[in-house]
């Protein structure tokens, strides 16, 4: 009866983990830019199934007790945009990533384009840090008018001069990103991956969420009721193991 606990405890703990991906994927799905996460699990220590009848002993196959989380890949899929009309807002139309340095620091990749003006001028996301441009400085704007050119210039309305180049990072496959928190990514070296020239800044745009709300709720049901089922399982066996103890107490 203990690789049963040991099953049913695995199931749980995956179920738990699945449960609160999509409970983040909800949170955020009015979070302009967020990627969708999804749990992938995988079997751990197969074992040989052996039958044993009389003289007769052969192998039957083999099983594996227990799933474990293997990774929480995130979705990067294409999402709609939404026009806002603010002109600190952008959007990124295809690949690419913008780039924010946080007070402490740390750069962030993201495709969170809803900015907005700190009070000293700068270009900055909102609970997040200052937005970087190609040079890997803060972009200071001051309270100027200005329009998004090609290739993510942001240029002065007035003199016509160019203000500093949006820094939309390049990503391949080869790239490990890591969610932190509202659709920041981190990164081994940030600064190291290359400008994406053919990226498209959109003003007064954000990019939507790739969340749709009735498949996360569908999912969010499915890991409870399979929670649910692991839960009922664990005190069916422990009354049965209570049941055997007692029995065999009493011989």
């Amino acid at each position: 009866m203990l690789r049963g606990f040991y099953t049913i405890a695995s199931g749980i703990l995956q179920q738990e983990r699945t449960i609160g991906v999509l409970s983040n994927n909800l949170v955020n799905a009015n979070t302009p830019g967020f990627k969708a996460s999804r749990v992938v699990s995988t079997t751990f220590e197969h074992e040989y199934i052996t039958r044993i009848e009389k003289n007769n002993t052969r192998h039957i196959g083999a099983a594996a007790p227990i799933r474990v989380v293997s990774d929480v890949p995130t979705r990067f899929d294409a999402s709609s945009l939404e026009e806002t009309g603010y002109p600190y807002h952008m959007a990124l139309s295809g690949d690419g990533f913008f780039m924010v340095e946080a007070p402490e620091g740390a750069r962030y990749l993201t495709r969170n384009g809803s900015f907005d003006l700190d009070d000293a001028g700068y270009l900055v996301l909102p609970g997040a840090g200052r937005v970087l441009s190609d040079s890997g400085q803060p972009i200071l704007l001051g309270h100027a008018d200005f329009y998004v050119g090609a290739g993510g210039l942001l240029i002065n309305s007035s003199t016509g001069e160019d203000i500093a180049r949006l820094r939309v990072a390049q990503t391949g496959t080869e790239t490990a990103l890591t969610l932190t928190r509202n659709g920041l990514y981190a990164t081994d070296n940030p600064d190291g991956l290359p400008q994406f020239a053919e990226g498209k800044v959109i003003q007064g745009y954000t990019e939507r969420s790739n969340i749709d709300l009735t498949q996360e709720y569908t999912r969010v049901m499915e890991a409870q009721r399979a929670f649910q089922a692991c839960s009922t399982a664990l005190q069916i066996i422990d009354r049965i193991n209570q049941k055997a103890a007692t029995e065999i107490a009493s011989l």
